[in-house]
């Protein structure tokens, strides 16, 4: 890294959940460059880049089902399989942030929460956007809970149906780790 440096961040939009910024840097033989980047946050100095995390991604299990949410999303015209996720609201712990987002988006109820890892950054090409992954016991009955601009259809499912969804349709690369991870067993309960 020596010689690689970032030097300066300017807004140059400021959109109604995005703002795109321009970071200057000086590349690693000595040459000024501009790598362009958004955030759903407002940053000032160039320390304060991936500084928050953003909210939770949520493997939700309930038995030896996975819980996966097929929506639509706009920025690839279509359908993928993802998981239950959002951001944190002001005040929210992650615990909380996990019971609004599962309800919200499947009707279910948090039991209880396995584990939560460190924080990790969801696009590091594009943005500074960073999730934690909680893994978590759900239960309760799906119901659509959604808002009016979001078509979500939430499923529990089996390892079986799992793989097969791996092999013939579009996922998150996020959720398609982890319904890989979990058709292999990875998060069977062990308690």
């Amino acid at each position: 890294m020596e010689g690689f440096k970032l030097n300066s961040i300017t807004k140059i939009k400021d959109g109604k959940y995005l703002k795109n910024y321009e970071l200057n840097y000086t590349n690693k033989v000595g040459e000024p460059k501009v790598y362009e980047m958004v955030s759903y946050r407002n940053i000032s100095e160039p320390s304060d880049i991936g500084s928050r995390v953003g909210g939770a991604v949520v493997v939700a299990l309930n038995g030896d089902r996975i819980l996966l949410l097929h929506e639509f999303r706009m920025a690839v015209n279509g359908f993928v399989y993802n998981m239950v996720a959002g951001f944190k609201e002001n005040g929210e712990t992650m615990e909380d942030c996990v019971r609004r987002e599962l309800y919200e988006e499947s009707g279910l109820k948090l039991v209880r929460i396995r584990e939560i890892l460190r924080p990790a950054f969801a696009a590091v090409a594009l943005s500074d956007v960073s999730n934690q992954l909680v893994i978590a016991d759900v239960e309760g009955e799906i119901s659509d809970h959604t808002e009016d601009d979001e078509l979500i259809r939430a499923g529990f499912y089996s390892k079986d149906e799992v793989k097969k969804l791996i092999e013939e349709e579009p996922f998150t690369s996020r959720a398609q780790f982890v319904a890989y991870a979990f058709c292999h067993g990875f998060f069977d309960d062990k308690e």
